[in-house]
């Protein structure tokens, strides 16, 4: 073969190369997804599960450790259902709870029975107490009954049953026997839905009066007011994260409240 056509050959070899791989078509490389990582979740049940069961044991404790020094109460319903619903919220809201101390009124007793208590949830201990607490005018026919009406609803003047958590002191001014007085008043946010979440706003507060005396009280506008002096040193302890419990007998709040739950 001679070197002309040795060279022919081969140019005509390398052009068929390039032909084929110009038209030979190589699969497209997919993009690499990486796969999520699956997250780890908690269920609404196994969340609130371990709160529910520590809610359960302080509930029990303190009920043992209270038996002995809070006593005389219409039933001992009152006592427990304090107790267990303070827990139950404490439980659902923690970061509201910023003091360990329960203002707790069985108004399952008359008026001129103590029936008021201060008590410290963390040592179960009672700091004051038992003492007289005034009931709504609205919830009681005279001032030496048994509170038996209670309502939620603007101008009805009626205790609120249920459970409150303590806002902001301000300077109260009541007025009784015709007379305008002064006192420390301490305002009261219901957490019970439907049986005293308008207490804020109707101004239902705890604060001093004078017909509120150490073996009697008498009747406010819903208010738990007690004698003036206590009012002076319970209050402040009580103001901005503490706990209010009034309780009555009442079968139609007791079966519906949120925070009894089983304790009725």
């Amino acid at each position: 073969m001679t070197s002309q056509r040795l060279l022919e050959t081969t140019l005509i070899g390398a052009a068929a190369v390039l032909f084929a791989g110009a038209n030979l078509r190589l699969p497209e490389r997919q993009p690499i997804v990486a796969q999520p990582v699956p997250l780890h979740t908690t269920t609404a049940a196994s969340a609130s599960a371990p709160d529910s069961t520590v809610a359960t044991s302080q509930t029990s404790r303190a009920l043992t450790a209270f038996a002995s020094m809070v006593q005389s109460l219409s039933t001992p319903k009152a006592l427990e259902s304090a107790v267990r619903s303070y827990f139950a919220f404490k439980s659902a809201h923690p970061n509201d709870v910023k003091k360990p101390l329960l203002y707790f009124v069985d108004y399952g007793l008359p008026s001129t029975k103590p029936r008021g208590y201060v008590l410290d949830m963390n040592s179960l201990k009672v700091v004051d107490g038992p003492f007289t607490v005034a009931a709504g005018r609205g919830s009681a026919a005279n001032s030496k009954g048994i509170p038996t009406r209670f309502s939620n609803a603007f101008g009805s003047a009626a205790t609120s049953l249920g459970l409150y958590v303590t806002k902001a002191l301000y300077a109260f001014t009541g007025h009784s026997g015709g007379q305008t007085y002064s006192s420390i008043g301490l305002r009261l946010m219901g957490v019970s839905t439907g049986f005293n979440d308008n207490a804020f706003a109707r101004g239902v507060v705890a604060h001093g009066a004078p017909y509120v005396t150490a073996d009697k009280a008498g009747r406010s506008q819903g208010c738990p007011a007690m004698e003036p002096s206590r009012a002076k040193e319970l209050l402040p302890k009580l103001a901005n994260g503490a706990m209010v419990y009034l309780f009555a007998p009442d079968a139609n709040w007791m079966s519906r409240d949120p925070w009894l739950d089983d304790s009725n």
